[in-house]
């Protein structure tokens, strides 16, 4: 069996997989498809992704959708000469997507590493969805992973019926990337065991991924990469090897920078996500978002935003994706049990729950919060008593 006969073969097996998927897929019960409720990137913004083609007139490195410059605009928002505007999907220093895009240019892998909430895996799906036009060779990191996630598995039936064959052969992610020279994504390395993690060794030092049972191997065609995400609270879990750390360039995401920012990405994110579930637009939402961001950036960085007050700061991590769920969750119960408007105490139930997550200690910071900041703060008497209220 020669090289080049298995990698063809492991990528018809995964391209056969997929047509099975989506003739699945095209029989629904009914006669009009349901509308997905989180679309992937390259389907929610699939007009965009095609305008940014159509107007991409530089060097793209080979089986690249767009060129680098192409993949940084549909990450960082612009507007393309023929007044298509791109909306910018991460809000944070450009010069860290430029070298997260460039990494993947390169011969060596990406590491998005930074604490809950900084949109690790909203950055991996959008590079991917740019880079290979498909962000779902996706490897999701747990405790059980195991081995065949990210190399191979076998058709049992397959495998017991006629041996180690071909047909029998079921590529992961990873290879199927490998075969097809496109963008793998492994989410949350370091929850993975560190033996299953050095399974990656082999595939980003040598390109090649060896089938000893096939006495053959999977070699990686141009163009293939991986992007892994992990959370630097999970330190101390499953420690990189220094081996397999030196495979990756290490991208730090940090929490944004100002409150501006981050109110930006909060109601950026709650309109994407409040189109999809019919909830009410954020416009109107806009002083609650800024209130809860106050909250738990004051809270996160043991400050006031006026720096006059120290405060303790609570044991959960309070970021901005929380964020986030705080405010959707505010604006449903606005929408099925308000008139429809955001208010105080649509939110004060999400940011306690936020807050307080050692019931003991986490109250006790919470509650102090509240009677020395909240209450004296003006204009935020109502949710001072939004507050209490929940918390009694």
């Amino acid at each position: 069996m020669t090289v080049s006969g298995t990698t063809n073969t492991v990528s018809d097996t995964g391209r056969a997989a997929s047509e099975a998927t989506a003739t699945a897929d095209a029989a629904p019960l009914s006669e009009e498809r349901p509308e997905a409720l989180r679309p992937h990137a390259e389907d929610a913004f699939a007009e965009e992704l095609a305008a940014l083609a159509a107007a991409d007139d530089r060097p793209r490195p080979t089986n690249w959708r767009l060129s680098p410059w192409a993949v940084a605009t549909y990450l960082l928002g612009g507007t393309l000469p023929d007044g298509t505007v791109i909306t910018p999907k991460y809000v944070g220093p450009r010069r860290i997507v430029e070298v997260a895009v460039t990494t993947l240019a390169t011969d060596r892998a990406l590491l998005l590493l930074g604490v809950p909430g900084t949109a690790k895996t909203w950055v991996s799906e959008h590079l991917a969805a740019a880079v290979s036009g498909d962000s779902t060779l996706l490897v999701q990191g747990t405790a059980g992973t195991s081995e065949e996630a990210i190399r191979y598995g076998w058709n049992y039936a397959q495998l017991l019926a006629h041996g180690p064959s071909r047909d029998a052969l079921v590529p992961s992610p990873v290879m199927r990337a490998m075969a097809d020279g496109m963008t793998a994504r492994v989410e949350e390395l370091t929850r993975i065991p560190a033996d299953v993690q050095d399974t990656l060794i082999t595939v980003l030092s040598e390109k090649t991924l060896p089938i000893p049972e096939l006495g053959a191997e999977v070699q990686a065609v141009r163009g293939f990469n991986l992007i892994a995400t992990a959370n630097d609270r999970d330190r101390g879990v499953n420690e990189l090897s220094s081996a397999l750390r030196r495979r990756f360039n290490t991208v730090v995401l940090p929490l944004p920078a100002t409150p501006e920012a981050e109110v930006e990405i909060v109601a950026r994110r709650v309109d994407q996500l409040g189109t999809s579930l019919d909830l009410p637009s954020t416009p109107e939402a806009i002083a609650e978002i800024r209130r809860v961001v106050t909250v738990f950036r004051e809270l996160r960085s043991g400050m006031t935003s006026d720096g006059r007050t120290k405060l303790k700061s609570p044991s959960g991590t309070l970021s901005t994706a929380e964020a986030i769920s705080v405010v959707t969750g505010g604006l449903a119960l606005a929408a099925h049990f308000g008139d429809g408007v955001l208010r105080a105490d649509d939110v004060a139930a999400g940011i306690l729950g936020a807050v307080v997550r050692d019931p003991a200690a986490d109250r006790v910071i919470w509650q102090e919060y509240v009677e020395t900041v909240v209450r004296e703060r003006d204009g935020w008497k109502d949710f001072y008593r939004a507050c209490r209220e929940v918390s009694a």
